[in-house]
């Protein structure tokens, strides 16, 4: 039996306004919360040099890192016990130099660990100056 005869079945409504109302309340939590990169604040004008050949540093200690891991300081190889003994080898490089720049030649497949310790003995030696580095690619 059918009751409800004379009377038109309602559609099924959707109310989309209290989905809006919470997409944008997570919207605005998420602005808010959200950290932005504040590198336009940050007005960085790098230094030009026209010179081609690199100006001789003397007070430099030039450590290099193969993909091994072996060390040379000053192109004497050194044999790599600790980072402890590492930094004597630093201090006999630097001689009476007082705190020296370390340069770090590190082979692009050295394992990080072996850049660590350099850096690691160059702290215990109680050199803060330490710097790398790098090859550019041609053509660009």
């Amino acid at each position: 039996m059918n009751f409800q005869r004379g009377r038109p079945k309602e559609d099924p409504e959707i109310n989309l306004i209290p989905m809006i109302d919470v997409l944008l309340v997570i919207l605005i939590f998420l602005m808010i919360t959200t950290t932005y990169s504040k590198f336009s604040e940050l007005e960085i004008n790098l230094p030009q040099a026209a010179a081609d050949k690199p100006t001789a540093r003397p007070n430099t200690i030039d450590v290099s890192v193969s993909a091994t891991g072996s060390y040379v300081i000053n192109r004497t190889p050194i044999k790599y016990s600790s980072a402890e003994g590492l930094s004597g080898e630093l201090r006999a490089a630097a001689g009476d130099q007082s705190d020296p720049i370390i340069v770090i030649n590190a082979d692009a497949s050295a394992t990080h660990q072996s850049v660590i310790a350099v850096m690691e003995a160059a702290r215990l030696a109680g050199y803060s100056r330490i710097t790398f580095t790098t090859e550019t690619r041609g053509g660009k």
